[in-house]
């Protein structure tokens, strides 16, 4: 029970320093545009005298190692799993290589993932972030309170059975309410919940492409043209029923769409 508790607070944490990150991309709010202090940091090498100092040399070597963990933890808390899955789908059922080339995908995907959960950071930085930049809460209250809209988003979107599959392998206790579920259970059951919905997705987009490839693979066999590969033909043809039916704001559509 300690170890999860510890798990807990290792998620929230995470979830605390993603949304700082994305507070800081996001518009500023007109009414109060001031300027941002710019920290002033010093690093001092040199030999511990006292067992405190080491105490703090460890916290911190222990906190850069969680940093190098939160984006890949963090990435998974929000629409960019099911965002960067579907449209990795589109360029495979489109079998065109490296077209559009991963950087753009990632980018349209982290794009879209601003988009989508903007009313949850704006939620967060009302309940959360302001209060407790002006001292009105402490920073657990703020972590707990930060948490909640994550916590809820993610919810909204984890299937009760995948939620039970990780309840039952940490052993927990059969929760009462959506509070008494640790967010190291609610993120792993969001994730896999998110994949099905991207494939079952994806698979939706493969069906159209895959019946143009099987028609030019008939009509080449009965040509007799065996040594032409069929994707070589069908590619224009999947290309342009894409263009014609303007298929990047369908699939686009349809991601934005599915978190509403």
């Amino acid at each position: 029970m300690s170890k999860m508790k510890g798990n807990s607070k290792f998620f929230k944490a995470a979830a605390f320093l993603f949304i700082v990150a994305v507070l800081l991309v996001l518009p500023p709010s007109t009414a109060q545009a001031q300027p941002l202090p710019i920290p002033n940091l010093n690093i001092n090498v040199g030999t511990a005298s006292e067992p405190q100092e080491v105490v703090g040399s460890l916290q911190l070597l222990i906190l850069l190692t969680v940093l190098t963990l939160v984006p890949a933890i963090l990435v998974l808390m929000t629409s960019f799993t099911r965002i960067v899955v579907v449209l990795s789908f589109m360029r495979s059922a489109l079998a065109t290589q490296q077209v559009p080339p991963n950087q753009v995908l990632i980018g349209l995907a982290l794009l879209l993932t601003i988009f989508i959960m903007s009313p949850v950071y704006n939620e967060i930085k009302t309940t959360a972030i302001e209060p407790y930049l002006n001292e009105e809460i402490s920073q657990e209250e703020a972590l707990e309170m930060g948490a909640e809209p994550l916590r809820n988003f993610m919810f909204r979107y984890t299937r009760e059975k995948d939620l039970a599959l990780f309840l039952n392998i940490a052993k927990a206790p059969r929760p009462e309410t959506r509070a008494d579920v640790p967010l190291n259970v609610l993120i792993p059951a969001f994730v896999i919940s998110e994949l099905k919905t991207a494939f079952q997705m994806g698979f939706m987009l493969f069906v159209p492409f895959l019946i143009i490839d099987m028609v030019v693979a008939s009509v080449l066999m009965s040509m007799g043209m065996f040594m032409l590969p069929p994707v070589m033909v069908s590619l224009p043809f999947k290309l342009l029923l894409f263009v014609m039916v303007d298929g990047w704001h369908l699939v686009v559509k349809s991601v934005v769409e599915s978190f509403r």
